[in-house]
């Protein structure tokens, strides 16, 4: 395979992206790719980077992982698993789009510190990556259950050129750099030159603020936040470090940076307010800390305390603080967080403590933080006609990914949260912390969890994706959950309980049009009584049994659960006395129209190098297989594990309109051997056009088969078979 032709079909991946943040595994020729790609889906924030995983990358290191269990390095990776590097050892990342910049999460050994080399096609960069454990081996004792955590830092650095899609970016632990790294991942950005001070602003330099020195620059901060307030201007802060070594107070003003890349506070408590009025805007820059201990009554974070009404936060990078947002000491109202980017804090992303009103957190990537992502927290009265949408949460270390504890009418949709850790799930709604009890409806619509929930290590047995806790009352109160997608859960996907034990009862959940894909335990795990109602949900690949009904105390009535149009997950575990391991059960019975393909073994008869069989069954359409170029005929076959009657094939192309319309001549057979086979549908042609989604399906008479085969003859668009997803479709 030529190099133009490495650097087209890397083009074209990239095309086939949405600005969703996702990872995009892209290898080059020959690599040595030691491990399959995480599965990745769809949903959560647009940002402005690509994410590539270490594991998915050329590397002469070695795999650590995948391994969920708590305290290891490899559960806390995204993915679960990452590459350990030594002297000499490297990981070499293929650009998915143009990039100027990386920001590499990373794992060192406890104690170490120095820097990472970074080589841009071949040419070593002057300045590297600092890396350090000074933020990092977290332990917190007095929170039970928990373990040394928080292993992951990021470190970012821009390039100094600009590197076009293709172009390959290595990470190598050098003569004089560490001796040993665990790189989990790296984003990749294209980063705009810095902004320029708005007109009617007064630049805190005015002030006696020097960038980049040693000085402490908080009282000129002081001074330039008192005189905009009283001239009704912006504070501008230019391009540059400065060090606030003293919190600022700050009501009824505007301070804009020249971008999150460009201008950069540090500080341990930025901004502090034990009150506020509100019409606080805080735009385009990072603020990084110096926090090397979860101590909670300090207030080491970002922003603390008072908001007020009509503030805005965006575009903010935020790192190394306790929390990133600690909103308290009295109401907010129509306050927006956006477009932000939290991560690598010892406690919480965001949390709204106390009452907060018709506020929106939206479009906002959280990662590695110690305890919730995102929580409202209805302490001292209700949180009401709240939105969390569109947000990514990934790494969340001991708590939930999004978390409401108590409230009114509040809405969390189309969020992500992926890879999960102990003492949490992925989003949780429940009657915690002295809340405010629910009450109103709670709306949780088109939102995905990835390898959401843990195994708790106080209770001993696993929380859910999703979850809902009555642990200090009876939940009485409508949540509405629709289009919720649980992907890869290790242990349940949706789980009801009372936290105390005491059986306080659930009513007025109702779940309709759910999709869950691979949960190591039960499809619904319910600890107490009440009544559910569950409709139109399907379930694949469930490692034990559909649903676990053991209320606790024993003497009080199981859940009851109502509902219609459910398939894939049938049977009750038996022995409440008992907890399976994951994945422990029986192969559950396919539901009709379930995908008996995604994950299973697949085979090819040969493949072009970075395009192996196994991106054309992973649940992701903009990852491809791609056969032996000019070497028809061709195969593609999936072992779907067991003989399965199967009615339909759907095949896909990746949907972006940088797939020119095409045509693929072949034959689908099938065996139940894997050596013999028959024809299920004869030789003809498929059209994938992108105005109709570069999709194409067959249905056909009901056939049993464990093999099914695809024999490709022609590709009207490309000298090879080419497949996204191979689809196949249970009767």
């Amino acid at each position: 395979m030529s190099p133009t032709y490495v650097r087209a079909r890397a083009a074209l991946a990239a095309a086939a992206l949405t600005a969703s943040g996702l990872t995009l595994a892209v290898s080059p020729a020959n690599a040595a790719v030691i491990a399959a790609c995480p599965t990745t889906i769809s949903g959560g924030a647009s940002v402005p980077f690509r994410t590539v995983e270490a594991e998915c990358s050329a590397t002469n290191g070695t795999l650590v992982g995948p391994d969920h269990t708590q305290g290891t390095v490899a559960s806390e990776a995204s993915g679960r698993q990452g590459i350990r590097i030594g002297q000499g050892q490297y990981v070499e990342f293929v650009l998915p789009a143009a990039a100027n910049s990386i920001n590499v999460r990373y794992n060192l050994p406890n104690g170490s510190s120095g820097r990472l080399s970074v080589y841009v096609n071949g040419t070593k960069l002057s300045a590297g990556l600092p890396v350090t454990t000074r933020y990092t081996y977290v332990d917190t004792g007095w929170i039970t259950g928990s373990k040394t955590h928080h292993f992951f830092d990021d470190s970012r650095l821009l390039f100094g050129q600009n590197a076009a899609t293709g172009a390959r970016v290595r990470v190598q632990a050098d003569g004089g750099d560490v001796g040993q790294a665990t790189i989990d991942l790296a984003d990749f950005e294209q980063v705009s030159g810095p902004g320029t001070q708005p007109a009617n602003s007064l630049s805190v330099t005015e002030y006696g603020a020097t960038p980049n020195d040693t000085s402490d620059d908080a009282q000129a901060f002081r001074n330039a936040i008192a005189a905009a307030r009283s001239q009704n201007r912006e504070v501008w802060i230019p391009a540059g470090r400065f060090d606030i070594r003293s919190a600022l107070q700050i009501d009824q003003t505007t301070v804009r940076g020249a971008g999150q890349w460009h201008t950069s506070l540090y500080g341990n408590n930025i901004f502090n307010n034990g009150s506020a009025q509100g019409n606080i805007r805080l735009y385009n820059f990072a603020v990084f800390g110096d926090v090397t201990e979860r101590v909670d009554n300090n207030p080491d974070n970002a922003f603390h305390g008072a908001i007020g009404t009509g503030s805005v936060v965006s575009g903010l990078w935020i790192q190394n603080t306790k929390c990133g947002l600690w909103i308290m000491n009295g109401p907010s109202n129509n306050v927006t967080v956006e477009n932000n980017r939290i991560m690598s804090t010892q406690a919480d992303g965001l949390n709204f403590d106390s009452v907060a009103t018709n506020s929106t957190v939206r479009n906002n990537y959280f990662r590695s933080n110690g305890d919730d992502g995102i929580a409202f927290w209805s302490n001292g009265g209700a949180d009401s006609g709240n939105t969390i949408a569109n947000n990514t949460v990934i790494q969340p270390n001991l708590a939930n990914g999004i978390a409401l504890y108590g409230g009114s009418n509040n809405t969390v949709t189309g969020n992500l949260v992926q890879d999960t850790n102990a003492l949490g799930g992925g989003i949780h709604v429940g009657n915690r912390f002295n809340s405010s009890p629910l009450s109103g409806t709670t709306t949780l619509s088109n939102n995905a969890t990835l390898r959401a929930g843990a195994l708790d290590p106080n209770w001993q047995f696993g929380v859910g994706a999703l979850w809902i806790d009555a642990r200090d009352s009876a939940i009485n109160a409508q949540i509405r959950i629709t289009g919720l997608r649980a992907v890869q859960s290790p242990y349940a996907a949706i789980h009801f309980i009372d936290g105390n034990g005491q059986g306080k009862a659930i009513q007025g959940v109702t779940i309709d049009g759910a999709t869950i894909q691979g949960v190591g335990t039960f499809v619904v795990q319910s600890q107490t009584q009440g009544t559910v109602g569950i409709s139109n949900l399907t379930a694949s690949g469930v490692g034990v049994t559909g649903t676990y009904n053991c209320p606790y105390p024993t003497n009080i009535p199981r859940m009851t659960f109502t509902g219609s149009g459910n398939s894939g997950w049938t049977g009750t575990w038996p022995n409440c006395a008992t907890w399976p391991p994951p994945n422990s059960g029986p192969p559950q019975p396919p539901g009709p129209g379930s995908n008996v393909a995604l994950g299973k073994s697949i085979t090819a008869s040969g493949s072009q190098g970075g395009f192996p069989a196994g991106n054309a069954n992973d649940g992701n359409a903009n990852s491809y297989w791609e056969s032996t170029n000019n070497a028809f005929p061709q195969t593609l076959t999936v072992d779907l594990g067991a003989a399965t009657a199967v009615n339909r094939v759907t095949l896909k192309l990746p949907p972006s309109s940088a797939w020119g319309t095409r045509t693929q001549t072949l034959t689908i057979q099938g065996s139940s051997d894997g050596g013999s086979y028959s024809t299920i549908v004869a030789s003809r042609g498929y059209t994938f056009d992108p105005a109709s989604g570069n999709t194409a399906s067959v249905s056909f008479g009901t056939t049993t088969q464990r093999f099914v085969r695809l024999h490709i003859t022609a590709n009207t668009g490309w000298p090879a078979g080419q497949v996204s997803e191979f689809e196949v479709a249970a009767a």
